[in-house]
């Protein structure tokens, strides 16, 4: 069974939400009784990593690492978003020197760039944060 990133490819990564079907089916089945409360936390978590709620107790009780492979595929996600942000990023702020080194005159927005530079530093300093789990 390959399936998100940890398989063999990222073919539906993005929005898979049951498991792959295995060769012979699942033989085995388990019954869990949760209160009110305890469904509309599941719930609220599964829909958060875009999983059922099946597969969010099987990967977080199969995970031995702590994290599923549900919450490493948001994670990639979120890094490919930053990833695409620092490159607008550093874009900008390549446009701004260019403009001040030509001109000696600093542009008007270069302080929104810088700040938008900032910010986003900020959110891969948060996500190495998460990853790393401090």
């Amino acid at each position: 069974m390959s399936e998100g990133i940890a398989g063999s490819g990222l073919a539906g990564w993005k929005s898979r939400r049951r498991r792959a079907n295995v060769d012979g089916g699942r033989m085995h089945r388990h019954v869990v009784k949760v209160t009110p409360e305890e469904e509309a936390q599941l719930v609220m978590v599964a829909e958060r990593h875009h999983v059922t709620v099946a597969r969010l107790l099987i990967e977080s009780a199969l995970s031995e690492a702590g994290e599923t492979p549900s919450e490493r595929r948001s994670q990639f996600v979120e890094l490919s978003n930053l990833a695409r942000l620092v490159g607008t990023v550093a874009n900008n702020v390549n446009q701004v020197a260019r403009h001040a080194n030509s001109t000696s005159e600093i542009p008007a927005d270069a302080a929104a760039s810088v700040a938008h530079a900032k910010s986003v530093i900020y959110r891969v300093d948060r996500l190495l944060a998460e990853m790393s789990g401090r």
